[in-house]
């Protein structure tokens, strides 16, 4: 029985949604009114209630979510794709020989669109150059060295900042409902891993993610991890289910995505015996974030608007179910 199925029809009924919050805190304080709230709150409760058809042990509940344009911003660029240039461009400051080809040159000059021009075999060089030939300890120096100093482009908040309040307090309901939530993203699992217990309340180990090769070294008679320029795993579309298995072992019951290259992860979870939970956070809001869905080059979500309410999956719309997009915001 997939549970978002069943109660599809009945969450849009205003008596209900008045009486899911009556006398109780309203877990989803920056969340509307509306069917989608309305939805999250009654599966959870099912879920949750011994007394249900629908009770999932503790054990078994398990939500993962995207981390870009789900969790935090994703435009005009992967915020990883930031920090890479700006690591190139240190890099080239301190030796102007790294710049070997048009991609790195763009990095350099803080160039997206001309990274973009070269095509994924560019954007590989940039990546590479920023993210190899170091240990994992100093790339994780650096990641925290930039996030502290860093501003977007276009908020010229910081990036860590720019993360939705919504689905923070979607996360701690979860949390506190007895779930355990991972971060399963197409972004670099060592990335991710420095910002993710402060930003989110996700430890470390429950972050899955993209990776480079790892290799095991001794050097000065101390061992370390050295990361090497080459793809090991590339954490998108149907590479999801297949992290979520080798890292987590279970099939979710809960997901969260925003784009297609999320829609195997909600079939997935979906394709369980029991109950389950499909959610897209669909950017709809021009004036508080970016407005964008069929068209783009990042967060394209065609499938996913197309199937996903046929599939029982549920929609965020940002611009009718969002009071706030950031946290510490009037809005």
């Amino acid at each position: 029985m997939h549970f978002s199925k069943a109660i599809k029809q009945a969450v849009f009924s205003l008596s209900f949604v008045g009486a899911a919050t009556v006398g109780f805190a309203d877990p989803l304080p920056s969340w509307n009114s509306g069917g989608t709230k309305s939805a999250i709150i009654d599966f959870v409760e099912a879920v949750t209630d011994p007394a249900s058809e629908d009770y999932v042990t503790p054990a078994d509940r398990i939500a993962v979510f995207d981390n870009d344009g789900t969790l935090w911003a994703e435009q005009p660029a992967y915020f990883q794709l930031f920090f890479a240039i700006d690591q190139v461009a240190k890099m080239a400051e301190a030796d102007p020989s790294i710049l070997t080809s048009d991609a790195l040159k763009a990095a350099a000059a803080g160039d997206v669109e001309g990274i973009v021009a070269s095509g994924k075999e560019g954007l590989l060089q940039v990546l590479g150059a920023a993210h190899s030939g170091m240990s994992v300890s100093e790339f994780k120096a650096n990641v925290a060295a930039w996030l502290a100093e860093a501003r977007h482009p276009t908020t010229d908040r910081p990036y860590d900042e720019m993360v939705y309040q919504p689905m923070l307090e979607l996360l701690r309901y979860l949390r506190d409902e007895g779930f355990a939530t991972y971060i399963v993203s197409g972004g670099g699992i060592d990335f991710i891993r420095v910002l993710s217990e402060d930003a989110y309340g996700i430890a470390v180990n429950q972050v899955v993610g993209s990776s480079l090769v790892s290799e095991y070294v001794v050097g000065e008679g101390a061992p370390m991890l050295m990361k090497q320029p080459d793809l090991f795993f590339n954490d998108d579309k149907g590479g999801k289910p297949v992290a979520i298995n080798h890292h987590i072992g279970k099939r979710p019951i809960f997901a969260g995505g925003n784009s297609d290259g999320d829609f195997e992860m909600l079939e997935w979870t979906s394709a369980g015996d029991g109950p389950s939970f499909g959610l897209y956070v669909h950017h709809t809001d021009a004036e508080r974030e970016w407005a964008y869905d069929r068209e783009g080059h990042i967060g394209v979500l065609k499938r996913g608007l197309d199937e996903g309410a046929d599939r029982g999956w549920f929609f965020a719309d940002m611009a009718q179910d969002w009071a706030v997009i950031y946290p510490n915001t009037a809005e």
